[in-house]
């Protein structure tokens, strides 16, 4: 790998952590190549496709020309690991909010379960959460929230491709579930909850594939300081037919 081999165009698989931004994988895997290839302050650098904080799994950076392919990269299906947990909810619908509505779901039934994932299979209406990125008069939505403000999000077709890799394990449902861009998988747990009636919240959350790109491929060693990007085989560069 070389400067100009970057800067031709790149593509890079992460496997991103833990509560770490999408924004600090990238700062993080930009940081290590100028350093390593001494690259002009003008490298393009950038994701495809926001992975929150309190999600892992596979995150996909371009550099280079290849960041020209971003859109393409993001407009491809997403596929996720989920677990949801029902009869309790957040506000954030995710783990990053304190549980709040605890409910009784003693009466709630497998079947009812597999009965109510069925029906969101296919085109949806689906409000994204309010500790979402959108941005609602130029401010992003979760910081009108954490401020205390009243934010009201606008519903939106998305289109849920498959549920299926079902596991339920009371309070616990866990499943793989494939969907169009613009889905958000916390919108779609807390919907879950409410058709069912006793609320629920995302509490684990794992990207595994986005287009043909899978998290095989991913690579969580850009977070060593050690690292040498010559060890790294999970990427792709100008010289292969990506598409």
């Amino acid at each position: 790998m070389t400067a100009e081999a970057l800067q031709s165009g790149h593509i890079f698989l992460l496997d991103k952590p833990l509560d770490w931004t999408s924004f600090q994988a990238v700062n993080k895997m930009k940081y290590k190549l100028k350093r390593e290839f001494n690259l002009p302050k003008k490298f393009k650098i950038g994701h495809a496709g926001t992975l929150d904080p309190r999600a892992t799994g596979l995150l996909i950076v371009c550099c280079g020309k290849f960041t020209k392919k971003i859109p393409e990269i993001q407009d491809a299906p997403k596929e996720y690991r989920t677990e949801i947990k029902i009869g309790v909810q957040t506000e954030s619908y995710d783990t990053e909010k304190p549980e709040i509505l605890h409910q009784d779901i003693s009466t709630v039934s497998e079947e009812q379960v597999l009965k109510v994932l069925e029906k969101f299979v296919g085109e949806i209406d689906q409000k994204p959460p309010v500790f979402s990125a959108i941005k609602i008069d130029g401010k992003r939505a979760y910081n009108l929230a954490r401020a205390g403000e009243e934010v009201e999000m606008k519903s939106r077709k998305t289109t849920i491709l498959y549920i299926k890799e079902i596991h339920i394990d009371f309070p616990l449902v866990s499943f793989t579930v494939g969907c169009s861009k613009g889905t958000y998988i916390r919108s779609l747990a807390h919907d879950i909850g409410q058709e069912l009636k006793v609320g629920a919240y995302l509490t684990q959350l794992r990207r595994t594939k986005i287009g043909e790109y899978t998290i095989q491929d991913a690579t969580s060693d850009f977070l060593e300081n050690d690292f040498r990007f010559e060890t790294l085989t999970s990427c792709i560069d100008a010289g292969e037919d990506t598409y």
